[in-house]
């Protein structure tokens, strides 16, 4: 399994692949910039990917800017081959989908980011199926030739009224959904550190003390009421889902709180 970490949260993203699982490759067909080139290679590496094909890149390769923009991606993790046609780049690939958002007059399969990511993990799911995912440069994207090398078509949706995204964002929202498609990971984390979760006996011991000093404190005036109140407090302490360190807190806050309230009925 791999394990990724984002800056600030130590969030732990399981997935179902295995480093002998393909991956799909990133072809950029004729980048114009150097920064773009960068941007792209940073977000394969954000989400595991480290095949990166350039087609007749602009600027020639190695390119500084690129190098600069991806951060350290190009040092080691993506790796950047260069072909002079698309044909070259996809000879060993099985399943060719490109990215375009102009509609085409030629009849293929239109996928969203997602629907593309479960297609291409469901080919690759217990087979050496080799899948690549097309973009066009800046200026003008993908050619007609180009595309009908290709098996299908992912569109991005976007805001119709604003849909320009650069070549690095494009790369970035695809990159993410073939991430997302392969990972297990639960959608609400909650890291711990080095406690534990309390156990119920932990819980139920720090309400019925609760339960005690509220009933000291006269907290049940409506005294009809009291069963209902108790479930709702025990209710809002069990959806918190307290720690036992939390729990240990807890416990010190009530005491504290104890203690300033004897002292201030012995004060003459």
């Amino acid at each position: 399994h791999y394990k990724y970490y984002y800056t600030g949260a130590p969030f732990m993203t399981d997935l179902s692949c295995t480093d002998t699982t393909p991956k799909p490759a990133i072809i950029l067909v004729t980048p114009q910039m150097g920064e773009n080139i960068g941007a792209a290679a940073r977000a394969m590496a954000n989400f595991g990917l480290t095949d990166l094909r350039l087609v007749a890149p602009r600027d020639g390769w190695p390119n500084h800017e690129a190098l600069r923009n991806a951060s350290g991606a190009l040092d080691d993790l993506v790796q950047a081959r260069v072909f002079d046609t698309l044909q070259q780049a996809i000879n060993d690939l099985h399943t060719v989908l490109a990215t375009t958002a102009r509609p085409r007059d030629m009849v293929k399969d239109v996928y969203t980011p997602q629907s593309a990511a479960t297609r291409i993990t469901s080919e690759q799911t217990g087979a050496a199926i080799k899948t690549g995912l097309v973009f066009g440069g800046e200026r003008a994207g993908l050619g007609n030739d180009d595309i009908a090398r290709c098996h299908g078509i992912i569109t991005i949706p976007t805001n119709p009224d604003f849909s320009s995204l650069n070549l690095g964002q494009s790369v970035l929202l695809v990159c993410w959904e073939w991430f997302r498609a392969l990972d297990n990971t639960n959608d609400i984390q909650r890291p711990l550190g080095d406690s534990f979760p309390a156990t119920q006996d932990k819980m139920d011991e720090f309400f019925v003390r609760l339960e005690h000093e509220l009933e000291k404190g006269n907290f049940f005036k409506a005294r009809d009421l009291k069963p209902t109140m108790l479930r709702n407090i025990r209710t809002m302490l069990t959806r918190a889902g307290f720690s036992d360190q939390e729990l240990r807190t807890l416990h010190g806050i009530v005491s504290a709180l104890i203690g300033k309230k004897k002292a201030a009925k012995d004060t003459p």
